[in-house]
C-alpha cells in the first residue's frame, strides 16, 4: 500500500525552479531514502509533503493523518531555556500519552542522564537527538527525517540507525533525506536519485548497483550518481 506519493510535482521560487516534475511512492512499512547534494530539493519535497509549502502544480499523497506524522526537520523548534523532559512533556500534553513515553524515548536516543539539563546547553549532535526522541514519542504512521545523522558521531549515528531500522520492523514508513551515501545502503530499502529538482534514478540500493555497475559492487552506490550527473553528493 502507497504511504506517500508525488505526481508531476513542480516547485518555484522567484526565478528558479527547484522541483520539476516529481514523480514517488513510498510503501508502508519501509525505509525510503531520497539522495542528493545540498540545493537538490530534498527539504522542498518533505516541506511539500508536510503542508508547510505548497506546489505550484502535481499531486500530492500522504496516508496519515497530522497527529500520525512524526517530523524531524532542519529547523528544531526547541525551547532553549527548558530543559530535555521538559520540551517532551508540552509534547505529551498535546498528543495525550504518558510520561513513561518520554523517559523511554530519551532512553532511546541516548539522553536518558541528560534528561534536567537546559537545551541551550546542549552539543549540535545532543539537540539534533532530542528532536528525534520528540518527533517519535507518539510512535507515528510516518516519520519524516530531514538528515537525520548530519551533525552526530559515528557510534551516535550507529545507535540512531537502529532505532530507525526498530521502527520500520514496528510498522513505521520512514521518508528520510541524505547526501550520506554509506548511511542510505546502511538503511533504507528504496532510494531515489535526486538532482537539480529531478528524480534521476530510482529502486533499492542492490538493483541501482546492478544496472550501472559491472562489479555489482554496493559501495559503488555514490559512483552511480557521480557517473549520471558529472558530480558527488556533497
Amino acid at each position: 500500500m502507497i504511504s506517500v506519493s508525488m505526481k508531476n510535482v513542480e516547485k518555484s521560487f522567484g526565478e528558479k525552479k527547484v522541483l520539476k516534475g516529481v514523480n514517488f511512492e513510498t510503501h508502508n512499512g519501509e525505509i525510503f531514502g531520497m539522495l542528493g547534494p545540498s540545493g537538490s530539493g530534498k527539504t522542498t519535497i518533505i516541506n511539500i509533503l508536510t503542508k508547510q509549502l505548497a506546489a505550484d502544480s502535481g499531486e500530492c499523497y500522504v496516508s496519515a493523518a497530522s497527529h500520525e506524522i512524526g517530523l524531524m526537520l532542519e529547523h528544531d523548534g526547541l525551547f532553549s531555556r527548558l530543559n530535555c523532559l521538559e520540551n517532551l512533556i508540552i509534547f505529551e500534553k498535546i498528543y495525550g500519552i504518558p510520561r513513561s513515553r518520554s523517559i523511554e524515548a530519551l532512553e532511546r536516543v541516548g539522553l536518558k542522564e541528560a534528561q534536567k539539563t537546559a537545551v541551550e546547553q546542549l552539543s549540535k549532535g545532543m539537540r539534533q537527538r532530542l528532536v528525534l526522541a520528540r518527533a517519535v514519542l507518539h510512535k507515528p504512521k510516518i516519520l519524516f527525517l530531514d538528515e537525520p545523522t548530519s551533525a552526530l558521531d559515528p557510534l551516535t549515528a550507529q545507535g540512531i540507525y537502529q532505532l530507525i531500522k526498530e521502527l520500520r520492523d514496528g510498522g513505521t514508513t520512514i521518508f528520510l533525506t541524505t547526501h550520506n551515501m554509506q548511511e542510505a545502503v546502511n538503511l533504507c530499502d528504496r532510494v531515489v536519485m535526486l538532482h537539480g529538482g529531478v528524480i534521476i534514478e530510482q529502486g533499492s540500493p542492490n538493483d541501482i548497483c546492478d544496472r550501472y555497475n559491472a562489479n555489482k559492487t554496493i559501495k559503488d552506490l555514490e559512483a552511480v550518481f557521480v557517473q549520471l550527473t558529472g558530480g558527488g553528493l556533497q
